[in-house]
């Protein structure tokens, strides 16, 4: 359920500001909403997982904390950051 090294590693080169970059709210936006993805994906074949459901939704309001977080802050970072991810707002 859980996103591999690489493939955090493949979103983090993406999406990183500057060299070394790893906790920026571009990325961990990121790397969110690709857990995120995985998870909804995960829930298609087990529809009673109602624990990782819960940890979903967890995901889902940290997202949403640091984009709130983004748009107050930066809005132009959060716009182009929206269109990348493809989020819906």
């Amino acid at each position: 359920m859980s996103i591999t090294a690489e493939r955090k590693q493949q979103v983090i080169a993406e999406y990183k500001t500057h060299e070394g970059d790893t906790g920026s709210v571009d990325v961990q936006v990121a790397v969110i909403t690709d857990r995120i993805n995985n998870l909804s994906a995960h829930f298609e074949t087990h529809k009673k997982d109602h624990h990782g459901r819960r940890g979903l939704l967890v995901l889902v309001g940290q997202r949403k904390r640091l984009l709130d977080y983004l748009k107050k802050t930066d809005i132009e970072r959060y716009r182009t950051l929206i269109g990348r991810l493809g989020l819906r707002k």
